[in-house]
């Protein structure tokens, strides 16, 4: 019978030693298929009984952002001077040659998540960058213990895989800014919108914007981007634990997840208009469908929303003039993230400076 490699939650021989120096060998272990089941099984069971579920937490662009010092830009320079300003969520760590900010609300997010969830780091980062994150994130080692994985750990190339955490798979949620990443367990993902702090994060993506280190500014605290995913956390715990009927061995994390997506949008009817790239409109359909909208092709009046690049389109005329909601491609985008309905006067059609010529679509 075959063997296979999984993460299992140890302490290291030594409590003081560095986890990052511990050998694989002592956090993870090859056992068969068989028993790698039966683990998986009682772990899930033992976890099931005291109410959690597991959450599978990425590092970069989900809970901070990491940049070499090398890549700090001349108008990020202010900020090495300001380390109090940032009250502990900015450090430098010259021993890795690197500058690490962390997400507003991270610390609250950890804290309140631990309470319904057992947590695993799980990052394409290497081992020792992904124990010095552990580190910061926990420094009295709370929430992660040795349920840290790297991409030294997987067991597929430019992939992360739920074959090396030991949970069941219907009680496992993932938190990533990257979909490509799980390409074997998107129906456990939730997408949370990149922190781009440094200027060298908006190059690696080929955003044309400023970080918002360079405009001296910050996510809010209260009503960031983990803040909002707290309460998706905490929603779908209730309903997998007090609102579903079948046996609890039996429920699917993943109904959950795609319940609640299906109720940001529900009732809303769209086309699109003249959409083009750099927008991707196959992704945008599949995302507005998982949202809960009816999208079609032709016109008719039961549509409520025609979303356009730009309001000279035929569609976009019949949306001002039958008084439907006339949005711009973010509006989904939005909505996806802040899993709400967004006000459509917040997302508005451009209204271009040209000459009043109709495009058809």
């Amino acid at each position: 019978m075959g063997s296979k490699r999984i993460w299992i939650s140890t302490e290291p021989e030594d409590p003081l030693k560095d986890p990052s120096s511990t050998s694989c060998s002592t956090l993870s272990l090859r056992l068969s298929s068989d028993e790698i089941a039966r683990l998986r099984n009682q772990d899930t069971k033992n976890l099931l009984r005291n109410k959690k579920l597991y959450l599978i937490l990425d590092l970069d662009h989900t809970l901070l952002n990491s940049t070499p010092l090398t890549h700090i830009t001349p108008e990020e320079e202010h900020i090495t001077g300001r380390q109090d300003a940032y009250e502990g969520s900015l450090f430098v760590l010259e021993h890795m040659h690197t500058m690490t900010k962390l997400r507003p609300f991270v610390r609250t997010f950890l804290k309140k998540a631990s309470e319904i969830f057992e947590m695993y780091i799980y990052t394409m980062g290497d081992r020792s960058y992904a124990h010095e994150m552990a580190k910061i994130l926990d420094p009295n080692r709370e929430y992660f213990d040795s349920r840290v994985i790297s991409r030294d750990d997987g067991t597929q190339r430019n992939q992360k895989g739920l074959d090396v955490v030991l949970g069941q798979e219907n009680c496992v949620l993932i938190l990533d800014d990257t979909k490509k990443a799980w390409t074997k367990h998107k129906d456990n993902l939730i997408l949370i919108d990149r922190y781009h702090f440094f200027a060298s994060s908006c190059q690696q993506f080929g955003l044309s914007c400023k970080s918002l280190s360079q405009l001296e500014m910050d996510e809010s605290e209260g009503g960031g981007a983990l803040a909002t995913i707290i309460g998706v956390l905490k929603r779908i715990h209730t309903i997998f634990f007090q609102e579903l009927e079948d046996e609890l061995a039996g429920r699917n994390v993943t109904w959950v997840l795609k319940m609640l997506r299906m109720e940001v949008l529900e009732g809303c009817k769209i086309i699109f208009s003249h959409v083009s790239p750099p927008v991707d409109y196959q992704y945008l359909w599949k995302t507005a469908e998982q949202l809960g909208v009816t999208c079609v092709a032709e016109l008719d009046k039961s549509v409520t929303h025609v979303v356009a690049m730009h309001a000279r389109t035929r569609k976009s005329h019949w949306a001002v003039k039958e008084n439907k909601f006339l949005v711009n491609p973010r509006w989904i985008e939005a909505s996806f993230y802040l899993w709400k309905r967004q006000p459509e006067e917040s997302f508005p059609v451009k209204q271009e400076k040209k000459p009043a010529v109709r495009i058809e679509g």
